[in-house]
């Protein structure tokens, strides 16, 4: 199932929404804010209670399959801060980051690589903040 359906709590939005509108990634050229403003544009805030435990939060850890290649990847989406690539750590300025921001587990996200559009269904979530308690992270 493809889907342009974008679930986020409350406090991830704010965030998020302070990340878009910082001097220090609107002045630099190469970050691309466009995806991540989009997502936030086209979502839905709810509350950290109410989102359910299949959506894809920030500091979410999951996995994710590459339909062309079926090459699964475990990754957790991160602020830009926290990224690091040796950790799988994905910024959520990254195209894979801003792609899995609200995305449903069975759902299927179209990440744009250098190259080409990627086609990933998110296969499993390991850990979410909202759906642990973990309200404050």
């Amino acid at each position: 199932m493809e889907t342009t359906e974008v679930l986020i709590s409350g406090v991830d939005f704010e965030r998020l929404s302070d990340v878009v509108e910082s001097p220090r990634y609107r002045a630099d050229r190469r970050v691309p804010l466009g995806d991540l403003r989009e997502g936030l544009e086209r979502g839905t805030v709810v509350a950290p209670t109410e989102v359910p435990s299949d959506i894809v939060t920030m500091r979410s850890r999951v996995w994710v399959r590459d339909l062309r290649t079926g090459t699964a990847e475990l990754c957790t989406l991160v602020y830009p801060e926290e990224a690091d690539f040796a950790l799988r750590k994905i910024s959520v300025l990254a195209p894979l980051g801003s792609a899995l921001l609200g995305a449903r587990v069975g759902s299927v996200i179209k990440v744009h690589a250098p190259a080409r559009v990627r086609r990933m269904r998110v296969e499993r979530i390991l850990y979410q903040p909202e759906a642990a308690g973990d309200f404050h992270l």
